[in-house]
C-alpha cells in the first residue's frame, strides 16, 4: 500500500519509510490503534485507509496531540508546521481557511472515517492515564521527543505490550533528540521488553519476548 501525503506535512516524508510503516501495520492487523503525535493527520489518514481495507468498518483509531505550537516544556522539540511550498500556504490560508496543525483540520482530513476515529487534544502525560490501554492493540509513538516525555509515554503504554500488543516508536536514533533512544533503551531493559530496531534505526518496535 502506498503512503499518501494528502498535500500536508508528515514526519514519514520519505516514500520507503512511509511504506515500511504501513507494512508493519498490515502485518499486525490491529483493530484498535492509538497514535501519539498526530501532527497534520497524514499518518492517521493512511492508517485509517489501511485498516478500512483490512477490517471494513470494524476498527478504531485514536489520535492524541497537543494541536498547538506553543508548549510549556522548553526542552521539547517543536515540529516545524510551516510549508516551504508557497502554494500549500495559499491553499490552507485562503482556500481551506485552516491551520493544518489544528484539531479541526485533522478532523476534516479524516471526516470519511468519522465513525471510527477519536481525536483528543491534550498532553499525553495526562490524557494517557484516562485511556483504557487494555483495549489497545497497537501504539504508534511519535509525540514529544524529550527524554522525560518519551519515558512517561512508554510507561503509560506498558499495558499494551504486556497484553500482547505492539508499541512502534518513531525517531529512535535521532541525532538532535538523543532522549528518545535513551528512554526506549531504558524502558526495554527495565521491563524486560523485546526491542527490535528497524528501517535503518528509524523505528524501535517494542513487544513481549
Amino acid at each position: 500500500m502506498k503512503y499518501k501525503k494528502y498535500f500536508r506535512k508528515t514526519s514519514l516524508k520519505q516514500k520507503r519509510v512511509g511504506e515500511f510503516f504501513l507494512k508493519e501495520i498490515a502485518i499486525k492487523r490491529p483493530k484498535i490503534l492509538l497514535e501519539i503525535g498526530v501532527f497534520h493527520g497524514v499518518t492517521a489518514r493512511n492508517i485509517c485507509e489501511l485498516l478500512k481495507k483490512i477490517h471494513g468498518n470494524d476498527f478504531k483509531y485514536i489520535g492524541l496531540d497537543l494541536f498547538a505550537e506553543n508548549i510549556e516544556n522548553k526542552d521539547e522539540i517543536i515540529p516545524n508546521t510551516k510549508f516551504s511550498n508557497p502554494f500549500k500556504n495559499i491553499y490552507f490560508k485562503y482556500i481551506k481557511r485552516q491551520d493544518p496543525y489544528s484539531l479541526e483540520a485533522v478532523k476534516d482530513l479524516l471526516k470519511k472515517f468519522e465513525n471510527n476515529i477519536s481525536l483528543i487534544k491534550g498532553n499525553s502525560n495526562i490524557v494517557l492515564k484516562k485511556i483504557d490501554m487494555s483495549k489497545i492493540d497497537f501504539v504508534f509513538l511519535d509525540g514529544g521527543h524529550d527524554y522525560q516525555t518519551v519515558k512517561s509515554d512508554l510507561n503509560l503504554c506498558r499495558e499494551v505490550i504486556i497484553n500482547g500488543g505492539t508499541v512502534l516508536c518513531d525517531d529512535y536514533d535521532l541525532s538532535y533528540a538523543p532522549g528518545v533512544k535513551k528512554a526506549i533503551d531504558e524502558f526495554s531493559y527495565d521491563n524486560d521488553i523485546k526491542r527490535t530496531i528497524m528501517c535503518n534505526n528509524r523505528f524501535a518496535k517494542l513487544e513481549k519476548h
